[in-house]
């Protein structure tokens, strides 16, 4: 089934378009175009990938929504998951066509008009639908991996917690008085390397690898995989990443030494903001690291793929813009080199939290920006990441989630002796809501 991977099928590639990629259409059937291009409810990943938080839940995937768990690491192997009731009854919903309670969130976002993971992964693994023949209970091969192996990471960011960084810890206690329910650092599997241990012989299978974290670019879990992958001269793996990309060094590596050797290789910065802004949003980070690091990537290996992920909330939807377009200028990216992650948790972050005068501000911004971007933009993904957050924003009136944003916002600032509203004057209006 799979075809090849050659450039053709990016000559005429359309981010928006839910046409599998690696596959002909010809060589499908009717009931397999029809699950991977127009149902609302199917997806792949369940045939091909199981996600791993570093506290041990296991999910579908890193959108799986929270309550809805398939599984747990530290009781249960990856293969005991992949077989087990949860996963197998989650299929089932997929061959009959309706919707899972796991999958909520690409729900919403295809509501209002994003891309989702769901089709995505219907795009991009198509070429394994013959995998949806052997029914509910596949052969484990997991073609796609994203494990978060543990939640060490070098930075605190606002809309993030102890679960996944490991400096939160600290912050949430004096918050809270209390410690969180799992300890500072965490690992996913029964030990330190169970999960590793049990993806090894997955590495003949393997297609494409997630990246994130915690802070992926710190752990040696990350390196544990390059080097494997170099070993076995396996450099057509697609590498894909989500770093907040503040170190670009570990021990005596370079990890732009390893990006130049592979076929496809993707960096996503998870980049919220520049200067001040991106320091209080992601604390930790060092504004002018990262410009150092933007510099000397285009100087070693500027032929590999890098775009900014900015995580879109309440908190910077007025800035991104900005942000975006000082970037472009500077020529530290083209202008279709950004995807908007959406925040759709915590509730009090969500863009659609904002009042109605803020709305139509963002709104008016982010669609001057438009005008400036889709012009250049031959992929669309920011054009329609954009005009999808103008109508994720509008569609519904979260005001109500306003006063615990600035409760939230008041202990932070209280414990890291920062002033929010000093940095993002342009939401002063907020704490009226108090």
């Amino acid at each position: 089934m799979k075809a090849s991977k050659t450039k053709k099928y990016y000559e005429t590639y359309d981010y928006n378009s839910r046409r599998p990629v690696f596959v002909e259409l010809e060589s499908l059937r009717e009931d397999q175009k029809y699950r991977l291009m127009e149902s609302k409810n199917f997806c792949m990943i369940p045939w091909t990938h199981i996600h791993g938080f570093p506290t041990g839940e296991a999910y579908p995937c890193c959108l799986g929504e929270m309550a809805h768990p398939i599984g747990n690491m530290r009781e249960n192997t990856l293969e005991e998951i992949w077989h087990g009731d949860t996963y197998v009854g989650m299929r089932e919903q997929m061959l009959k066509d309706q919707p899972s309670r796991e999958c909520t969130r690409c729900y919403e976002q295809e509501a209002q008009g994003f891309f989702s993971m769901r089709n995505s992964h219907n795009k991009h693994f198509g070429h394994h639908i013959n995998k949806v023949d052997q029914g509910v209970n596949p052969k484990f091969e997991l073609v796609y991996w994203d494990i978060r192996f543990s939640n060490q990471c070098n930075l605190k960011c606002r809309s993030c917690g102890p679960m996944f960084s490991s400096l939160w810890y600290d912050d949430h206690v004096k918050m809270h008085g209390v410690k969180p329910n799992h300890k500072r650092i965490e690992w996913a599997g029964r030990n330190k390397n169970d999960i590793w241990e049990q993806m090894i012989p997955h590495i003949d299978h393997i297609e494409q690898i997630y990246f994130a974290g915690g802070e992926p670019l710190i752990m040696q879990e990350h390196y544990n995989i390059l080097k494997e992958l170099v070993k076995r001269k396996k450099f057509d793996v697609k590498l894909i990443y989500n770093t907040n990309f503040n170190e670009t060094l570990y021990k005596d590596l370079d990890v732009l030494d390893y990006w130049g050797m592979f076929d496809s290789v993707s960096i996503g910065a998870s980049l919220d903001a520049s200067g001040d802004r991106a320091e209080l949003m992601r604390k930790g980070c060092d504004w002018n690291k990262i410009v150092h690091n933007r510099a000397r990537m285009l100087e070693k290996c500027p032929e590999v793929d890098f775009y900014i992920s900015p995580t879109v909330s309440l908190m910077n939807v007025l800035h991104v813009p900005d942000f975006h377009k000082a970037w472009v200028e500077c020529g530290f990216l083209k202008a279709q080199d950004l995807n908007v992650n959406i925040l759709q948790s915590p509730d009090w972050y969500r863009a659609d939290c904002l009042p109605e005068d803020l709305k139509a501000q963002a709104t008016a911004k982010l669609e001057e920006h438009i005008a400036w971007l889709e012009p250049q933009d031959h992929l669309q993904r920011a054009t329609n990441g954009f005009r999808s957050t103008i109508s994720f924003m509008n569609s519904n009136d979260n005001t109500k989630h306003l006063e615990k944003f600035n409760r939230v916002t008041q202990q932070l600032d209280a414990v890291r002796t920062e002033n929010f509203y000093t940095v993002f004057p342009e939401l002063e209006e907020l704490a009226k809501y108090a």
